[in-house]
């Protein structure tokens, strides 16, 4: 994990490999951004003529590395766009300053140290700038820079290993003996390191990472930060009833797991649940997925992840809040123990289900999920689950939909995921969708009409969540993983999708604004 420090040096002074300033795409050219005045100072004031003479606008996840200036101690200059000029100078947005932090800080991998003076006048401005540096810093190298066996003992090799991320952020321009801002950066560093753990999970291939082995990282997180783990096993599913999970992990030999993580306060006052769909792989069972739709189906858990990044989150922020996590893991596999098209299942709420479709499992293993966590009666829950490409299909990549059994719940869950920076849109869960659920043989089938197919699923969802309860699902098929090439601070592979709107979630309900 990358270093991270409010440095109390200015940006001439400060020894480090770069540093970073920012620009703005102004009418006549680039605009620098505020806490670039020391390093324009150093150029003679004219920094933003050198950037346009070298092609450089300030549109956003523009970047252009220079020489430094004499006066100047770290060799290199990266500005990085910040996009337009806003109406007022020192009003730039969080969400900007985010993704500008996280281009700067992977195209600065393999640097042991960057200097970050970029607008940080605000506690705002400085906690954004923290987080997008280091989450753009994420690099999974778990598995690459092994020793080759074949090459001759004595010899050098050429290929030295990955590149490793940035080794430390030293974020300029705050107030380092403001303890505002000593919050603000710790409160950052918690944050990425559990989204960063979470993204861990999510790329982990899945011969390592199955329901056993998640389980086993649940617990030990638990023990580490204070919060309290408990795992049902096959035994103990079987025992409980729990056919949604059994149906969906019995056609695999590593068996399905149910983990209840529960974070409590002396002080709460409210109790928030979230249930987290974690089928570590997902092939699709009998209704196998065609070729070229399996490879990166290891990211079927990110739902689990994410809802385990967030408790631990708010264990470590010391939230008054109670907040319980439930990781419904499986593993979906063909074989001829597997559930058949046309099986009928008991679920853990008594409901029988008809599996019309064996790849619309998530909605099985969370339905369970969702009637346990709501036994306990919480003020809200909230699902997080890779569920459906029909969302893809409806909102892209990049944003995930918002469903819900309440419209002001999910009006403020949408208001909380943008502010944090997290794309996503309020979905509706029409009544007449529900009908196409109905099933001859069972009380309901887990297939409905095509189209519509993810608010279809959320209307599944639904059946099962506690009478009284608000209750929202997010449905992160889109933006939990990324195959194209990096942009701002999200990385190829698992992005920790939802993670900042949970914790922030969390952090409301503690201040008594659940929405």
């Amino acid at each position: 994990m990358t270093a991270l420090t409010l440095s109390t040096a200015g940006a001439a002074t400060l020894r480090a490999d770069a540093l970073v300033v920012g620009v703005a795409k102004g009418v006549k050219g680039p605009v620098l951004a505020p806490g670039s005045e020391a390093v324009d100072k150093a150029f003679d004031g004219k920094l933003a003529a050198v950037l346009a003479t070298l092609g450089a606008t300030g549109a956003e996840g523009e970047l252009t590395k220079l020489p430094a200036a004499s006066g100047l101690k770290a060799p290199v200059v990266v500005a990085v766009g910040l996009g337009p000029v806003p109406d007022k100078e020192d009003a730039y947005d969080a969400e900007a300053l985010r993704r500008a932090a996280g281009t700067a800080a992977r195209a600065l991998s393999g640097s042991k140290k960057a200097g970050f003076a970029l607008p940080a006048g605000s506690v705002e401005d400085a906690a954004a700038v923290a987080e997008g540096a280091l989450l753009g810093s994420y690099a999974f190298t778990a598995y690459q820079g092994g020793e080759n066996k074949l090459a001759p003992k004595d010899a050098k090799s050429k290929d030295s290993g990955p590149k490793q991320p940035l080794a430390e952020v030293a974020l300029l321009g705050g107030k380092p003996r403001d303890k505002a801002y000593k919050a603000a950066v710790e409160r950052a560093l918690a944050l990425v390191e559990e989204i960063n753990r979470a993204r861990d999970l999510i790329n982990t291939p899945p011969n390592d990472l199955y329901p056993e082995s998640f389980a086993a990282v649940a617990s030990a997180a638990g023990k580490e930060h204070g919060v309290k783990v408990q795992v049902l096993d096959e035994k103990a599913l079987v025992k409980g009833g729990y056919g949604g999970l059994l149906g969906v992990g019995q056609g695999s030999t590593n068996g399905p797991r149910l983990v209840k993580l529960a974070y409590t306060h002396p002080k709460a006052e409210k109790t928030l649940a979230l249930v987290g769909k974690g089928i570590t792989y997902d092939s699709g069972g009998i209704s196998l997925k065609p070729a070229g739709h399996n490879e990166t189906m290891k990211c079927d858990m990110s739902g689990a992840a994410a809802v385990f990044a967030a408790v631990i989150t708010a264990a470590r922020l010391g939230l008054k809040v109670n907040v319980t996590g439930w990781l419904a893991l499986a593993e979906n596999m063909p074989s001829g123990n597997a559930t058949r098209p046309g099986d009928v299942l008991r679920m853990y709420s008594g409901k029988t289900v008809e599996v019309l479709n064996t790849d619309a499992e998530g909605r099985l293993v969370l339905a369970d999920a969702l009637t346990r966590a709501s036994e306990e009666k919480p003020d809200a829950i909230v699902d997080v689950a890779t569920l459906t490409g029909a969302m893809v299909l409806a909102l892209g990549n990049r944003t995930f939909g918002i469903m819900a059994n309440d419209d002001a719940f999910r009006t403020s869950v949408h208001e909380i995921a943008e502010e944090v920076g997290e794309a996503s849109w309020p979905m509706p869960l029409p009544a007449d969708l529900r009908k196409g659920m109905d099933s001859p043989t069972a009380d309901m089938a887990n297939m409905g009409e095509r189209m519509g197919g993810g608010l279809v699923a959320g209307l599944f969802l639904k059946e099962f969540v506690g009478e009284g309860i608000a209750w929202a699902h997010l449905d992160i098929a889109g933006p939990a993983f990324h195959e194209g090439a990096p942009y701002g601070y999200t990385p190829k592979g698992g992005t920790g999708s939802a993670v900042r709107t949970l914790v922030r979630l969390a952090e409301r309900t503690a201040d008594g604004d659940l929405g």
